[in-house]
């Protein structure tokens, strides 16, 4: 029988894998004198090789260039955001006028939240998740008070209904059914950021229409994790990151999404100069005459440097193909499954659903024993240069991520909790 804790079938795995190459487009951190075990890209994604090119080329143009670098040349900065549009658009499957890069994403949820948060008489109430991201949950309540709603009457938090935390697909639906005629918008997770629990946005949408609501979503830990359909899906609108999977850098550029429907939409927004119709925005007139589809919602002109490292990831996306990505996820994921299941059970709890299609990269893991021996675990695994990351009370989140994670990698962090295991009986 195979030894799935045997180097050389950990080795075997990684030899057959199609997309081995590209962990050598990234700048892996070391310890101790080798390459850490990294499995963080939820939180920060490693630095593609090629972000230092992108970034040192608009320097460059900064430098011998200055204000004409708008305008000339390679790369101008005028239109610098549409290099990044198509590729973006494939990433999260929409039509290129749909996405843009822009701002943060908890910025992006206020902005697009003004144009689809329409409260009205009856229909007042934004539903979420129980235990979603604080910032969700702020963004959320401090909208709710700017319009002089109370968050007591208005905010709608479901309860995961699943022992080990998630959610099923029915206490959502009649969470959303149940509160439907006051309902306004609901907001819910691509992915879940505490339990790694994906979710099916087209069927959330779908309900959230039937009862007359807005559905928008927070992709934050779903892009460059899984691939998504968002314009087949029927979201009114959809925000998220790009330092994480999408390997931009620490507090990179945002992304957003508004579907096509919404493209000429007459909804209030908060405007700037740069979402102004392209043809008539250096004529500075007094009047907002917004951009059709996502680039509409844009307020100044963008960061270019925060772009940069953008094109370099979305450039290896491309070569990959999210396909390729999703099946060797699968697969890695697996793999650390597999591993917890046949010998680190008695410490290890997976929290994350084990259906492979409500989960992407993430397993979330519940330490047995509470905080003390998970604060332990988790200080053993740093000091062996294998990087996840830490959730209070007592859970740590291990992401493989496909384009620089390896087999050896999920081995070594095996490996690593065996032998804590064994001299912590």
């Amino acid at each position: 029988m195979t030894d799935l804790f045997s180097d050389d079938h950990a080795r075997a795995l990684d030899d057959a894998d199609p997309l081995r190459s590209f962990r050598d487009e990234f700048l892996i951190p070391r310890h101790g004198g080798a390459e850490q075990a990294y499995f963080c890209g939820n939180s920060l994604g490693l630095q593609p090789r090629g972000a230092r090119a992108h970034v040192d080329e608009v320097l460059d143009k900064w430098a011998t260039e200055a204000v004409e670098g708008h305008f000339t040349g390679q790369a101008q900065w005028m239109p610098y955001h549409e290099l990044v549009r198509d590729s973006l658009a494939a990433v999260v499957g929409a039509q290129p006028s749909e996405v843009v890069a822009m701002n943060s994403l908890t910025a992006n949820l206020h902005l697009l939240m003004v144009s689809f948060y329409q409260p009205t008489i009856e229909r007042t109430a934004i539903l979420i998740e129980a235990g979603s991201f604080p910032s969700d949950r702020y963004a959320v309540e401090s909208q709710l008070k700017y319009r002089g709603l109370p968050p007591e009457h208005t905010l709608i938090e479901v309860q995961p209904d699943n022992t080990d935390g998630t959610f099923s697909m029915a206490a959502i639906e009649r969470a959303i059914r149940e509160n439907g005629k006051r309902l306004a918008l609901v907001l819910w997770p691509g992915v879940q950021y505490r339990t790694g629990q994906a979710f099916d946005l087209k069927e959330i949408a779908r309900i959230t229409h039937d009862v007359g609501a807005i559905a928008g979503f927070d992709l934050a830990h779903a892009v460059g994790n899984l691939p998504l359909q968002l314009h087949d899906s029927g979201a009114d609108f959809a925000v998220w990151c790009h330092y994480k999977y999408m390997n931009s850098g620490p507090g990179a550029v945002a992304g957003a999404f508004v579907h096509e429907r919404h493209a000429r939409t007459d909804r209030p927004r908060f405007a700037g100069w740069w979402g102004h119709e392209q043809s008539t925005r250096f004529r500075m007139g007094p009047d907002f005459v917004p951009t059709p589809g996502a680039d509409g919602w844009q307020l100044s002109n963008p960061p270019i440097l925060g772009l940069a490292p953008l094109r370099a990831s979305l450039d290896l996306f491309a070569r990959a193909g999210m396909d390729a990505l999703r099946l060797k996820s699968e697969r890695l994921t697996g793999y650390l499954e597999s591993l917890i299941r046949a010998r680190l059970s008695e410490t290890l709890q997976i929290v994350t659903p084990t259906d492979p299609a409500q989960r992407g990269c993430q397993l979330s893991l519940r330490v047995t024993g509470g905080r003390e021996q998970g604060r332990a675990l988790f200080e053993h695994l740093g000091a062996q240069g294998i990087v996840g990351d830490w959730r209070e009370p007592d859970v740590i989140r291990i992401s493989p991520t496909p384009l620089y994670n390896t087999h050896a990698d999920v081995l070594r962090f095996a490996q690593a909790v065996e032998h804590w295991q064994d001299a912590n009986p």
